[in-house]
């Protein structure tokens, strides 16, 4: 990961970092040293801004004091921590190591050795997670007083354990009015509670935004170290093999192994659609016009006039924003409005 770093060094044009980001898998099984060699090698060969947000995901059992210590020496000034329940039976079915103390523990040791910025992720719509099971984790997520929480749906990928229950009818997942409803519980007992919802999943106090993950979605650039990370350039987008083994004998011999995707114009327009319609901040119209000269409002005249009659969106200073009903189909209404691609 170091040599890519050496390599990949002029990829962003020698702009100055703003975040860090340890992520991807469990980061927090590093050690205090192997963190170390990662940071001293981002500092000697790139431009890093004098207060930079450096967030490290981690499970709670990877979080003793001696470890939180470490990473405070090591300059980490953001936890994202992988809490998704405090109830036992929902812990077990997710096969997290950590119990609901362990989490709650971890976080006030966090707290006590001097990382104040903590965000947690807590899950909804999982088999047996009933509305009080839902309501009791953000009721304990909030007593514990984050600055930043991440609230997500379980995703189902084919090739895992829960793809193949899923197949074999093992699985089942909330169905879709009782996810409605419980993201619904989500946004009322957060929003309720003094975190803004300044994206559909993000959660967080006045100032405690996630300055990382807001990147992505205003679309700066970003440089991803690592088997299977992504980068992109405003250009372009590239993604590392996802093969250890290809991975490390590819840079031994002074090569990054990656593919590259050129994006094209109507990549470039339905990317922003998708992304800062989940935003708080929502769609500019003005940005479509100007930077990729497409007028989305004539040519989605009829969508857009369906939507608004059914109060799924709003449209305020060439700016559309999601209603609460509109949040719970924003991905949805996301492709009615994309650019379609042309062929050949």
């Amino acid at each position: 990961m170091i040599r890519e770093l050496e390599l990949q060094a002029q990829y962003l044009d020698n702009e100055t970092l703003e975040t860090l980001y340890f992520g991807g898998g469990t980061p927090s099984l590093l050690s205090a040293p192997e963190l170390d060699l990662i940071l001293n090698a981002i500092y000697k060969h790139y431009s890093v801004t004098t207060h930079p947000e450096v967030t490290l995901e981690a499970n709670p059992d990877d979080l003793s004091r001696e470890k939180l210590l470490s990473l405070v020496k090591s300059g980490i000034n953001r936890l994202s921590i992988g809490v998704q329940s405090f109830d036992p039976a929902i812990l077990r079915f997710l096969n997290r190591a950590h119990s609901a103390q362990e989490a709650t523990r971890c976080i006030q040791s966090a707290r006590e050795a001097g990382i104040h910025n903590l965000s947690l992720d807590i899950m909804f719509g999982l088999p047996g997670q009933h509305e009080a099971v839902l309501k009791n984790d953000l009721a304990t997520a909030l007593l514990l007083n984050p600055t930043h929480i991440s609230v997500y749906s379980l995703t189902i990928e084919e090739k895992t354990v829960f793809g193949k229950w899923a197949k074999q009818g093992k699985l089942k997942l909330a169905d879709e009015p009782e996810a409605a409803r419980q993201f619904e519980i989500v946004m009322d007992t957060l929003t309720g509670s003094g975190f803004m919802q300044y994206e559909i999943s993000n959660y967080a106090k006045p100032g405690f935004e996630s300055q990382h993950n807001s990147s992505y979605w205003q679309r700066k650039k970003y440089l991803g170290i690592g088997p299977s990370a992504h980068s992109y350039n405003g250009a372009t987008r590239q993604f590392n093999v996802n093969h250890n083994y290809k991975y490390i004998r590819a840079l031994q011999e002074g090569k990054i192994p990656y593919e590259q995707e050129v994006l094209t114009r109507e990549n470039k327009i339905n990317e922003y659609i998708f992304t800062s319609l989940r935003t708080s901040r929502g769609c500019d119209l003005t940005i479509l016009k100007h930077d990729y000269n497409y007028d989305l409002a004539s040519g989605n005249a009829t969508a857009l006039e369906r939507m608004l009659h059914q109060r799924l969106i709003h449209i305020h200073n060439n700016m559309i924003t999601l209603t609460r009903a509109g949040k719970l189909v924003a991905d949805q209404l996301a492709v009615d409005f994309f650019a379609p691609e042309k062929s050949g």
